[in-house]
């Protein structure tokens, strides 16, 4: 099974030293040949363009890319169509087969990968620590490789797990301290509405206060049992107690209401 997106990001960033956020970036074929240039060291990165916008204008990369792939001979058709369209699935896979690529073939050593940005035409020895050890030829075979080869794979591998690891810590850390601000910016939001809905609430109870004390006070006053018409007293009470679908009033005891809620708005601060 490959490499996660996230794993695969994380190394790309860390070998190349980049700042990709997603696979599909790959899609304009630039850091295929940087990868490809930190296995062989012969890629010409001068003629690599890495701040593309342009479907055209990834079509020179993808020709670096298979000129070294045919220089080394390669076995491995790349899907230009499909990556230059910056999908996530056709990069994805492609990106888990070089990765694969690279474990088994990366000679090991320092890579600078913005030396090798900034000067493409020098050669890997002049960029790599350390020297390529001696070449052995195997038995019957005719083919030469490396003494270390196991071990710089391995080597290789490991660092590419921890600096894996690393970037996701960092990454991790970065999400927790912008949700820790996007948090504190929500509460003091609420905090502000809480108080506007206690004002206008306090306001409008005071008001309906007043006028339950007009109408008893007419009703007090009445002259033969007569009841002194107030329309503007019962429209008002009318707007007070007006409702929309699905709004339930909330159980409250009416007596002493008005004082307890005026007092302990009073009492809350900000």
């Amino acid at each position: 099974m490959g490499e996660s997106r996230t794993e695969l990001v994380a190394w790309l960033n860390e070998l190349l030293q980049l700042n990709y956020r997603k696979v599909e970036q790959a899609g304009t074929g630039a850091a295929y040949c940087q990868i490809m240039d930190s296995i062989y060291g012969d890629v010409h990165l001068t003629k690599v363009k890495f701040d593309t916008k342009h479907e055209y204008e990834y079509v020179g990369n993808y020709k670096v890319l298979q000129h070294t792939f045919e220089k080394h001979k390669v076995d491995k058709v790349i899907p230009v169509d499909k990556l230059m369209k910056c999908k996530f699935q056709d990069n994805l896979e492609f990106m888990q087969w070089l990765k694969r690529f690279w474990d088994q073939n990366f000679p090991g050593g320092d890579y600078d990968a913005v030396h090798r940005r900034k000067n493409g035409a020098a050669k890997a020895q002049a960029v790599r620590t350390g020297t390529m050890p001696p070449v052995r030829k195997t038995g019957g075979s005719g083919s030469t490789r490396t003494t270390s080869r196991a071990a710089s794979t391995a080597s290789g591998r490991l660092s590419s797990g921890s600096a894996s690891a690393a970037t996701l810590d960092n990454h991790s850390s970065s999400m927790i301290i912008d949700l820790n601000k996007q948090l504190a910016e929500l509460k003091v939001t609420v905090d502000g509405l809480e108080k506007e809905r206690d004002f206008y609430f306090g306001k409008l109870r005071d008001i309906e206060i007043l006028v339950q004390e007009q109408l008893d006070a007419l009703e007090k006053d009445a002259v033969g049992g007569v009841v002194p018409d107030a329309p503007v007293l019962k429209e008002i009470q009318t707007v007070l107690y007006s409702t929309e679908d699905g709004f339930e009033v909330p159980p409250e005891d009416e007596e002493g209401v008005a004082a307890g809620h005026q007092q302990d708005y009073d009492d809350e601060t900000f």
